[in-house]
């Protein structure tokens, strides 16, 4: 909490900690929680947790290239949009939107956690995990269909980013399937109405509270993810549950799905 200063002999000298935790982290810990008028708190912990997130970022960039063929087309919508596709992209599109409205406001701080929450917890934590199910699977077209979802947010993200991440996004921009010479001289990613999906977000979001909630119950009652069991749901929107039975079985821990419209007999509440 005390200001920094030669004569107390507690600057911290940037080149040290650039050594130890990267340029990019140091600057994205600059400019996380930065609002203009206050005093910022320095500290080794925020460093390091950005230097955490820069390493979710490489990781989830080593997931995509490693399922990438070598004739992957540069970054582009395809057909054929799977409901998970259509959620992630319409988050990615309403990211666009809220980061460049804060950049255009100097809202750096507000800019710089959208992303991160967007990155960490919606692409490498929610829509990574279900892409396993397709790219796991023996449907090429679905396959296709993932991977390029996966490029195409990747991808457009990485620009939304360059400004606080200059480095790590300018390398994995340019191993992944690209227009141009380097992200630097891309064109900013632009909101687009024909990217939002409001109903498809409405419905992963109930699937999700399903699978957080499940998750929650097994660890309330310290069951662990190994042991699986069938899950009963019971709904009134059975085609919605059962369109994202692959889903719930994965990430909620299921070894079978069952949804019903009434509970069955000999199963109390």
């Amino acid at each position: 909490g005390r200001k920094m200063s030669k004569s107390l002999g507690n600057g911290i000298d940037p080149l040290e900690v650039i050594d130890q935790y990267g340029a990019d982290a140091l600057r994205f810990t600059l400019a996380t929680g930065n609002s203009p008028g206050n005093d910022m708190r320095f500290s080794d912990e925020r460093v390091e947790a950005s230097r955490n997130f820069a390493n979710k970022i490489w990781n989830a960039a080593r997931f995509i290239l490693m399922n990438l063929g070598d004739d992957e087309k540069a970054p582009h919508i395809p057909e054929g949009l799977a409901l998970e596709d259509k959620w992630i992209l319409s988050l990615y599109n309403d990211l666009v939107k809220d980061v460049t409205d804060s950049l255009e406001k100097y809202e750096l701080g507000m800019a710089v956690q959208k992303l991160y929450d967007f990155i960490w917890d919606v692409f490498c934590d929610w829509y990574i995990e279900l892409s396993k199910i397709r790219l796991g699977g023996d449907d090429e077209k679905a396959k296709e269909t993932a991977k390029a979802v996966l490029v195409y947010v990747m991808s457009n993200t990485l620009k939304l980013l360059h400004p606080f991440m200059p480095f790590i996004t300018e390398e994995i921009w340019q191993t992944l399937p690209h227009d141009g010479d380097t992200i630097m001289l891309s064109p900013w990613a632009e909101f687009s109405e024909a990217l939002s999906f409001p109903e498809e977000e409405e419905q992963m979001n109930k699937i999700m509270t399903a699978v957080k909630a499940v998750r929650n119950r097994r660890a309330e009652m310290n069951v662990p993810p190994a042991r699986r069991t069938t899950l009963y749901i019971v709904t009134e929107k059975q085609e919605l549950f059962s369109a994202g039975i692959p889903f719930i079985t994965r990430l909620a821990y299921a070894e079978r799905v069952v949804v019903l419209a009434e509970e069955p007999e000999g199963h109390g509440s």
